[in-house]
């Protein structure tokens, strides 16, 4: 043998010892702490998770089930534990129902009015304050301040200014010649009154998004289409539009839900009226309808079929958002 087998050779330094006390296992102390360092490691994202899924199945969940439960049954507000088995009847009263249409429609007319010209405002907004302004940080923080005023304040505002007698709106009309307008009895006037609203509160939140992400578009671009001869306006119709387009399409399907969910602007700009949308209904939205069977008139399960109706109308404007992104992307 040589004198490096030797060195190797186990029995040169003695018989091979356990690796701890206990035979092997290791000392209870270690024992637990491998344990506990393995459960942490296997159910801690459980756990961190969990709020949320406790939180959204008391309140999302259970709710959006038990409404849909309710929409199949007679059941009204004055006695909510007695329900009547009716079935798909809620659904086809809906059908039938001209008030439903009515209100379907004004929130197509008030989306479409409100949504269109808030984005672009709100993309026109984004391009200049991109640009490096002094006093950037406080324009930033002023045009979002409509989204942080209260909605019932700034209705109220707005309901004053649409005045018909001494609104501010009227009064500048006169100036230059027009005859007053009545907003809140008019079709489409009240419901251009009820858009500007939404317009005002949201135009700043959507310039933020749109800022954010023009922010994140290489400045190489911008350099080589100024190289090419491109004008600032050539530079935001062919780089900035382009880079903006999965942000305009977010805001897009964003607004459009609001826009059904469209409530607390019609219903305050109705003053004392209630949820009735107007005296001939010519602004009450989806939002409003189900206010007024559920609350008004004590309806809960013609209530609960009309939220499961704008559920579905939001489930396919999501899948027809989706179908033309994807046919967007592939080509």
């Amino acid at each position: 043998m040589t004198d490096e087998t030797a060195v190797l050779s186990p029995s040169a330094v003695g018989p091979e010892r356990p690796a701890a006390e206990g035979g092997g296992r290791g000392r209870p102390g270690q024992v637990w702490r491998s344990r506990r360092y393995r459960w942490d490691l296997r159910w801690s994202p459980y756990a961190f998770v969990a709020p949320f899924f406790l939180f959204f199945t008391a309140f999302g969940l259970f709710p959006l089930l038990y409404t849909g439960w309710a929409a199949l049954h007679q059941v009204e507000l004055t006695d909510p534990d007695s329900m009547t088995w009716v079935g798909l009847r809620n659904f086809t009263r809906l059908w039938n129902d001209e008030f439903f249409w009515n209100a379907l429609r004004n929130t197509v007319t008030i989306g479409l009015l409100s949504t269109v010209p808030q984005l672009a405002i709100a993309l026109g907004l984004a391009h200049l304050l991109n640009y490096r302004l002094r006093g950037s940080a406080f324009f930033r923080v002023a045009v979002l301040t409509p989204y942080a005023t209260s909605v019932a304040a700034a209705t109220l505002v707005f309901v004053l200014l649409f005045g018909r007698d001494y609104g501010m709106v009227n009064w500048a009309l006169s100036a230059v010649g027009f005859e007053a307008v009545d907003w809140q009895n008019g079709t489409f006037a009240s419901q251009l009154a009820v858009s500007t609203i939404v317009i005002w509160r949201w135009t700043g939140y959507n310039a933020l998004i749109y800022l954010a992400a023009m922010q994140a578009v290489p400045g190489e671009l911008y350099e080589s289409a100024a190289l090419d001869g491109a004008s600032r306006l050539q530079q935001f119709l062919h780089v900035t539009v382009p880079s903006l387009r999965p942000t305009i399409f977010f805001t897009c399907v964003v607004s459009t839900i609001g826009a059904t969910q469209l409530f607390g602007e019609p219903l305050l700009f109705n003053g004392g009226a209630g949820a009735t949308g107007g005296s001939d209904h010519q602004f009450q939205t989806l939002g409003l309808y189900l206010y007024e069977q559920g609350w008004v008139n004590l309806h809960l399960g013609r209530a609960s079929a009309i939220a499961w109706a704008m559920f579905l109308i939001l489930l396919l404007i999501a899948g027809a958002a989706r179908l033309l992104r994807g046919r967007k992307d592939s080509r």
